[in-house]
C-alpha cells in the first residue's frame, strides 16, 4: 500500500494528488490566525539549551503559518534514543509527521516509500542552486529530494578557556607538539587541560577527529565510507590509536561517563581548558549567557586547520496518508527561507546550508567554519558518529571498538587496530574493492 500510493508512481492520481495538495496549501495559507490548520508531530534530539533556543525559532516561524509543532523531543547524545524511538514509533504504525534524520539513513527510510517526497518544494524553491553541492546531493535519493536542510556542523574545533589562556600565557595549539606544550604547562597550573567523557558517542568524536588530522580527508573516506579493511590495517590508524591513548593523559582520571553539556560546563568554570567538540558546543556557551568570541577560543584541531568535519542538520516527513503534506511542505519552505537559516544557525552554532549566506550574522568560528566548507569536497571529511559516513550497523561497530579501547588501558593498540580490521573485513561490502 505504501508504494502504491507514494509520490514517485506517475499517471492521473499523482497529478490529481498534486492538484488537490497544491490547493489545500493556498487554503492553508489564507486560513485565519485564530484558526487550527494543522499540527505536525516532530522527533528529534535537540534537548539543550542551545539547541532548545534553536529548535524555537522553527517552532515560531511555523506558528506564523497557523501550524502547531508537537514536540517529540528525546533525550540523547547523538540520536541514539531518537533512533529507538523512531523505530519503535513506525513499527507500531503510529509514525510521526516530521523527523530528525542526519545522514545517510533517511535514503534507507525513502528506499522503503516511507518519505514525502519534496521535490516540487525544491524546484520552486531553487534548492539545487542555492545548497552547497554536498547538501544537495545528501538529501537526494534515487533522483528524489527526500529531506530538507537546517545547518551544517563542523566538528574538529578545539575550544579553549580565554581567561585561562591569557591567565597562563598560552596560545591555541597548531600541532601536536604544541598541544603537549600547553597541556604540560596546564597541569602544573593545576588545571586539567582536556575535557572529556567516556561515552562512547564522544569518545569515537575524538577518535574521528584525530582520524582527519592524522592524513586528512582522502584517508578518512577509506577508513569510515569505504571502509577499506586496508585502510584499517594501514599503520596510519596506530598512530590515531596511540594518539588518542596519550590524550587520555591530558584528561581528569578517571574518565567519567557524562553528558556533553556537562563536560562543556567543566571547561566554561574553569575546572579544564580545552574540549574538542562540534559547534554545537558554542551554541550552548551563548545559551548560558557566555560571550564566545571573548571569553572562548576556537580553533581547529591540530592538524585540520584546512579541513571540515562535518554534520548536517536535517528534518525528513513521513507520508503516511498524505492528510499533512501541505502543512509539512510548508516547514520545507520555512527551512530553508534567508530568515530561518540566519536565526537557526545563529542560535544552533552551525552554518547555514546555502551557498552565499548572510555572513554578517556569523561569529568567528562559524566564519571561518563557512570558509573552510566552501572550498569544496576535497577538503569535507563526512562524520562517522553523526550518520554522514556509512550504514548504522558499521557506525555502532566502530564506536563500541573504540570506546572499549578508550576504557581498557590494558588493550593495546595493536591488538585493538586487529579488532577494527576484522570489524572492516566483516561489513565491508561484496562490490567494494579493497
Amino acid at each position: 500500500m505504501i508504494k502504491k500510493q507514494g509520490s514517485r508512481i506517475g499517471g492521473t492520481w499523482t497529478w490529481r494528488h498534486r492538484c488537490a495538495a497544491a490547493w489545500a496549501l493556498l487554503l492553508l495559507l489564507w486560513l485565519p490566525m485564530g484558526a487550527t490548520a494543522a499540527a505536525l508531530q516532530v522527533v528529534h534530539w535537540w534537548t539543550s539549551d542551545g539547541e532548545r533556543r534553536a529548535v524555537a525559532v522553527l517552532i515560531n516561524k511555523l506558528a506564523e503559518q497557523n501550524i502547531q509543532w508537537r514536540d517529540a523531543a528525546i533525550p540523547g547524545g547523538a540520536g541514539i534514543g531518537a533512533s529507538k524511538v523512531l523505530k519503535s514509533m513506525v513499527l507500531a504504525g503510529n509514525a510521526p509527521e516530521v523527523t530528525q534524520l542526519n545522514g545517510i539513513i533517511f535514503g534507507e527510510w525513502a528506499d522503503l516509500g516511507l518519505l514525502l517526497e519534496l521535490d516540487s518544494v525544491a524546484q520552486q524553491g531553487n534548492w539545487k542552486n542555492l545548497l552547497f553541492p554536498t547538501v544537495w546531493s545528501l538529501l537526494n535519493n534515487h533522483g528524489h529530494v527526500v529531506a530538507a536542510p537546517l545547518g551544517i556542523h563542523r566538528i574538529n574545533n578545539l575550544y579553549y578557556n580565554q581567561a585561562i589562556f591569557n591567565r597562563l600565557g598560552l596560545r591555541a595549539p597548531k600541532t601536536w607538539e604544541e598541544f603537549d606544550q600547553v597541556a604540560s604547562k596546564l597541569r602544573q597550573a593545576g588545571i586539567t587541560p582536556l575535557a572529556q567523557s567516556s561515552e562512547a558517542w564522544q569518545v569515537a568524536t575524538l577518535f574521528e577527529t584525530l582520524a582527519l588530522a592524522e592524513s586528512g580527508p582522502a584517508y578518512y573516506r577509506q577508513l569510515f565510507v569505504d571502509v577499506s579493511p586496508s585502510a584499517f590495517a594501514d599503520a596510519r590508524l596506530l598512530h590515531i590509536l596511540q594518539r588518542l591513548r596519550h590524550l587520555k593523559q591530558a584528561m581528569a582520571q578517571p574518565v567519567r561517563e557524562r553528558p556533553w553539556t556537562e563536560v562543556a560546563h567543566s571547561m566554561a568554570n574553569g575546572e579544564a581548558a580545552m574540549m574538542v567538540m562540534g559547534d554545537w558546543v558554542k551554541a550552548e556557551f551563548n545559551a548560558w549567557g557566555l560571550n564566545v568570541d571573548q571569553e572562548f577560543g576556537c580553533a581547529a584541531v591540530p592538524g585540520t586547520v584546512d579541513f571540515h568535519l562535518y554534520s548536517i542538520d536535517t528534518l525528513a516527513m513521513f507520508a503516511g496518508d498524505y492528510s499533512h503534506q501541505p502543512a509539512q511542505e510548508v516547514l520545507a519552505q520555512i527551512m530553508m527561507s534567508p530568515a530561518l537559516q540566519s536565526d537557526y544557525n545563529k542560535f544552533k552554532g552551525s552554518i547555514p546550508v546555502w551557498r552565499n549566506p548572510d555572513q554578517s550574522r556569523m561569529d568567528r568560528c562559524a566564519l571561518n567554519s563557512w570558509r573552510v566548507f566552501s572550498k569544496g569536497s576535497a577538503f569535507q571529511a563526512p562524520s562517522l558518529v553523526h550518520r554522514m559516513a556509512t550504514d548504522e550497523t558499521t557506525k555502532d561497530a566502530i564506536i563500541a571498538e573504540v570506546r572499549r579501547f578508550f576504557v581498557d588501558d590494558q588493550l593495546s593498540e595493536v591488538a585493538a587496530q586487529r579488532r577494527l580490521v576484522s570489524i572492516a573485513r566483516a561489513l565491508s561490502r561484496p562490490l567494494k574493492q579493497d
